[in-house]
């Protein structure tokens, strides 16, 4: 682990994982800063950094798309703030897309 990062997990599934080149798992570390880590500014990382296709279908506004579901640690992030929850680190943050076409 580098010294000024933080260190997390992310996971994709339920279809997300094809906006990030079909990766399921992926560890990132994120640099240090003054102001703490939120799950709000870790959406917007995540679309500057990550996110390879098709931002519409993972990001709206400032939030995730309505029917994706985010658990920190295992936990609906409903139960943790949402955006505002300040990450920390070795935090899996998982992102389960739940709309599938038809």
């Amino acid at each position: 682990m580098v010294e000024n990062s933080l260190t997390i997990s992310l996971g994709f599934g339920g279809g997300a994982e094809l906006l990030f080149g079909n990766k399921k798992n992926i560890s990132i570390s994120l640099p240090k800063t003054q102001k703490q880590w939120t799950i709000g500014e870790l959406l917007k990382w995540i679309k500057d950094n990550l996110l390879q296709e098709r931002p519409e279908l993972f990001i709206q506004d400032d939030s995730v798309r309505p029917g994706i579901l985010v658990l920190v640690n295992e936990v609906d992030w409903e139960l943790v703030d949402t955006v505002n929850y300040e990450i920390k680190s070795e935090d899996k943050i998982v992102f389960i897309s739940t709309l599938h076409g038809g």
